[in-house]
């Protein structure tokens, strides 16, 4: 697609976005690599750790944010950024292996992995703008991100609170939202994206990448149950159903 034609179909998508100066798109309408839609090598994630791999424009983003809720007593800790499509093969095929030992069919292991999990090569996580986030002021329950601990009387419910007063202002919108009509992974309250990077990596990965040919090709545990009618579903709703402040 032309730059300018992009700009033209991408304007309704970025005019929510651009509240500050430093939201700018300007240097994401070049394009992406392939390796960089799938998680297979991107020159602008930086950090040194799991947990602190991200964007560099999300990070600095990020730090910003975190400042400004350290003002609340409110400590954003990132729990899962960058993730590599090798590390979500491990853990894409680790559950499948896990559930079909447990007795589920192929077909219903994989729908219950996709409850939470991506099939790798559709994660948003490849891409080092989402950010899996939790309070490290609150006691740090046995499981983390799990709904109840943001809402009501859990552990995040603070943060939670503050990230939906306060998050779009830094350009970090919140992806699988409580809306009964979405579609696709379940609620997920910890899970934020930096817009500015992910919006035109998201239409980037739309154009680039066949899904049905991407998955074929790289063998993932189960491929073989990946049908055309499961492959169409996954992306309308597991990739395309989201925010739209997203799309």
């Amino acid at each position: 697609m032309k730059r300018k034609d992009f700009i033209k179909t991408s304007g309704i998508a970025l005019t929510g976005i651009a509240i500050l100066p430093h939201l700018s798109f300007t240097n994401y309408f070049e394009g992406f690599t392939r390796n960089q839609l799938l998680g297979k090598g991107n020159p602008d994630i930086i950090g040194d750790t799991y947990t602190s791999k991200i964007h560099k424009d999300a990070k600095v983003a990020f730090d910003k944010m975190k400042a400004e809720a350290a003002k609340e007593n409110i400590n954003l800790e990132v729990v899962s950024g960058y993730r590599t499509f090798q590390r979500q093969k491990e853990i894409y095929e680790g559950k499948y292996r896990r559930f079909t030992k447990e007795g589920l069919s192929p077909e219903k292991a994989i729908l219950k992995i996709i409850e939470y999990s991506t099939i790798p090569g559709t994660s948003r996580h490849h891409w080092g703008t989402d950010l899996d986030m939790i309070d490290a002021n609150a006691p740090r329950p046995a499981n983390l991100l799990v709904a109840e601990n943001y809402h009501g009387l859990g552990v995040y419910c603070e943060m939670k609170m503050w990230m939906d007063k306060n998050s779009e202002r830094f350009g970090f919108f919140e992806v699988y939202t409580n809306n009964g009509n979405r579609k696709g992974f379940k609620y997920e309250p910890w899970h934020f994206s930096y817009a500015p990077v992910s919006i035109p990596m998201l239409k980037a990965y739309v154009e680039q990448i066949n899904v049905k040919e991407m998955l074929a090709q790289e063998k993932i545990l189960g491929n073989e149950y990946f049908t055309a009618d499961f492959i169409t579903k996954y992306f309308n709703e597991n990739i395309m159903d989201i925010n739209p402040s997203l799309k």
